[in-house]
């Protein structure tokens, strides 16, 4: 699976987890919430300092992000 997909649907899915809306976890976070949403949609290519950001906003590791939880998935 794309990289990008991977850390897109990892970053939604602990953004909902904490019942966060994009435009309340885009203040948290300090990007745009344009951008927030190309990245859950996996349009965008985040830094390493990107994905430390978003796990800081998110408290989860970097790791978190990155991980292939739902291999196998449709």
């Amino acid at each position: 699976m794309d990289m990008r997909k991977i850390v897109g649907r990892n970053v939604r899915k602990y953004r909902l987890e904490r019942g966060l809306t994009q435009e309340v976890f885009a203040e948290r976070c300090g990007f745009a919430q344009n951008y927030l949403s190309d990245l859950e949609r996996g349009k965008r290519n985040p830094t390493i300092v990107t994905l430390w950001e978003l796990a800081q906003a998110l408290e989860v590791t970097p790791i978190a992000l990155l991980a292939d939880d739902a291999e196998g998935e449709a």
